[in-house]
């Protein structure tokens, strides 16, 4: 009788471990895998944390240019990299026998090369709208390579995953009949925030006892927000002197250009930077602040990070955009235009009512412990494996 588990090939591109949505929803993936009875081999890039997950082998390529990070989306360094992926892909379904190839955003074709070199099924695994990523002429013309290719891709995967409901509307389409699976995001951590912790963090960042933390966590991508997050700060600071913004988040360069836009705004001194926390902290040092920001501005997947705000209860002002009304309404969040101004108007208005701070937390909480958690994630992961491995 054989008693050997599946194997599994997962392939991606994106650094692994690394603090940010992708690398952190792989995360997740591998141990919904590995507790449903799969044995996981991963392929990536050799940029990332070395991150041990029990039942996973973690294969790296090669690093010709010593990378130290990638970018958020294209890049020449991701396109040799992907080159170095598919050799190495085709070596190992040479020697082992997967059961699935699974690959993720632009790893896509490289799964459904190998899946069908080796035999086995393949899963595209959807994380963003190519859309997102429009910005200079030649950047479109890749990114529009890009969706051709991703199509592609879709129409001859065995199934798809999409991490929002507008992402696996776009599958549908490009892809007519195939099988299409919604499986969401989940906070970034399984820890449980500690509020004695979170009582210490607060009482630390704040430079006077009256000061509300008014805080932002993520990528400093554009597409995030984060030019609306910083103009938004002057003119929450002219009539709410008490408040202080905390960015969680941002490589050091990132930083210090921001820095040296609030000193020559003449704010610096209510901006704190902690740079990029390690996620199993940062259940704690979100449930230290008082008010949490969401400035999406493009893109049509929900922000990550909506998710870590709501598992910590605290009270949310976030953009009207379709990324967010996907998981918020006006029952439990300050939905705002796009503006500056209108912005700081949200923030302000919480700022000023501590009531509508305390209903907003209580509410949103509920979503974390009724549809987005680990548990809803695993046996929706696990249905997607079934589908491909035993089908009907």
């Amino acid at each position: 009788m054989n008693t050997s588990k599946p194997k599994v090939l997962i392939v991606s591109s994106m650094p692994y471990f690394q603090w940010r949505g992708s690398p952190i929803r792989l995360g997740f993936d591998l141990l919904a895998l590995t507790e449903l009875g799969y044995e996981v081999d991963l392929l990536t890039v050799p940029v990332g944390e070395n991150r041990a997950t029990p039942g996973v082998t973690i294969h790296r390529v090669g690093n010709p240019f010593g990378a130290k990070e990638l970018p958020i989306g294209p890049s020449l360094h991701k396109l040799i990299f992907d080159v170095l992926i598919l050799f190495r892909a085709l070596r190992l379904v040479r020697k082992q026998r997967y059961a699935v190839v699974h690959g993720i955003e632009d790893t896509g074709v490289i799964a459904w090369i190998a899946a069908r070199f080796g035999g086995a099924a393949m899963i595209f695994e959807k994380h963003s709208d190519p859309a997102s990523y429009k910005g200079r002429p030649l950047r479109n013309v890749v990114m529009t390579l890009y969706r051709w290719v991703e199509h592609m891709v879709m129409r001859r995967a065995d199934a798809i995953i999409g991490t929002g409901e507008g992402l696996c509307d776009q599958a549908r389409a490009a892809a007519p009949g195939k099988p299409v699976f919604h499986i969401f995001d989940i906070p970034s951590s399984l820890v449980e925030p500690d509020e004695q912790r979170a009582a210490a963090i607060a009482s630390r960042l704040r430079a006077k006892p009256d000061e509300l933390l008014v805080c932002y966590g993520g990528s400093f991508a554009i597409y995030q927000g984060i030019d609306l997050l910083f103009n938004c700060m002057p003119y929450v600071l002219d009539k709410h002197p008490q408040a202080r913004f905390i960015i969680i988040g941002g490589t050091a360069e990132e930083i210090e250009a921001r820095r040296v836009w609030l000193r020559n705004h003449g704010i610096d001194a209510h901006v704190t930077f902690l740079g990029k926390l390690p996620p199993d902290e940062l259940p704690h040092y979100l449930a230290a602040m008082d008010i949490l920001l969401s400035p999406r501005q493009a893109g049509i997947n929900s922000p990550l990070k909506l998710l870590d705000y709501l598992k910590v209860a605290r009270p949310i002002v976030a953009t009207d955009h379709q990324a967010h009304r996907m998981i918020l309404d006006d029952t439990f969040a300050m939905l705002v235009e796009p503006t500056p101004p209108a912005f700081a108007e949200g923030i302000g208005w919480l700022i000023a009512d501590e009531d509508t701070r305390l209903r907003y937390s209580a509410t949103g909480r509920r979503l974390i412990d009724e549809r987005y958690n680990f548990a809803e994630y695993k046996r929706r992961v696990s249905s997607v494996y079934t589908s491909v491995t035993s089908p009907e």
